[in-house]
């Protein structure tokens, strides 16, 4: 945890609960920055990654706030709807699990919370090589929301800067696991299954586990999962 009068500069991390997120808060304070994780509580199937973003912001985080947003009011997904989610593998196309402008909503509230603190850094892990095809993923749209967030706040209309920081984005799973394993981290505590089974554990079939299990597997490390 920071010190009380920290110079340290401040840096808002978006931390769902799962590798990708642990991953991208760990490296956030690798780089020295004061890590204010937020996790979004969007009333999501797989609510035990609100858990595991407890956990993860325990070791990692200098603050943690978990902000409530229904998005199960709208629907329009697998994870806020009862909509099935796919078991057959990753396909192409965008799947059902997509949430539609999920990480354009999470980004404006991360850029409202940076702007009340003084913050010119967002961390989001969102990842372009080993995925599943969400249009909110790719390095258009990080870029894009970059320009945007110094076109919407007071922050960037009086010279300041906003930047979407994105470390994950060209790494496959096989990278980000290792990047875990260097980084000291016990990757058993995030979570990144869309559909657990009731007393938490990972499905081990939908597309999050199927590309979670193969990244461990890929880069020769042991997969702390515990599936259903």
């Amino acid at each position: 945890m920071a010190a009380i009068g920290s110079d340290r500069k401040k840096a808002i991390v978006l931390l769902s609960g799962g590798l990708d997120s642990m991953v991208c808060a760990a490296l956030a304070r690798e780089r020295g920055f004061e890590v204010l994780a937020l996790t979004i509580d969007y009333n999501q199937r797989h609510r035990v990654e609100i858990e595991a973003a407890r956990r993860i912001a325990a070791d990692i985080a200098d603050r943690h706030i978990i902000l409530p947003l229904d998005l199960r009011a709208f629907g329009g997904s697998a994870l806020t709807s009862a909509t099935e989610v796919p078991k057959d593998g990753v396909q192409p196309g965008i799947p059902v699990t997509y949430v539609p402008a999920r990480n354009l909503i999470f980004l404006s509230i991360a850029l409202a919370w940076a702007e009340a603190e003084g913050a010119d850094d967002i961390f989001i892990g969102v990842n372009a090589l080993d995925y599943s095809g969400y249009p909110d993923c790719r390095p258009e749209f990080v870029a894009g929301f970059e320009t945007l967030a110094r076109l919407a706040t007071k922050a960037g209309s009086e010279g300041g800067t906003i930047t979407i920081n994105a470390p994950l984005q060209e790494m496959t799973k096989a990278q980000i696991a290792s990047e875990a394993n260097r980084l000291g981290l016990d990757a058993g505590i995030s979570h990144s299954c869309y559909d657990p089974a009731p007393d938490g554990r990972a499905c081990g079939e939908c597309d999050a586990c199927r590309l979670r299990s193969k990244g461990f597997a890929d880069a020769g490390l042991e997969d702390p999962t515990a599936y259903a």
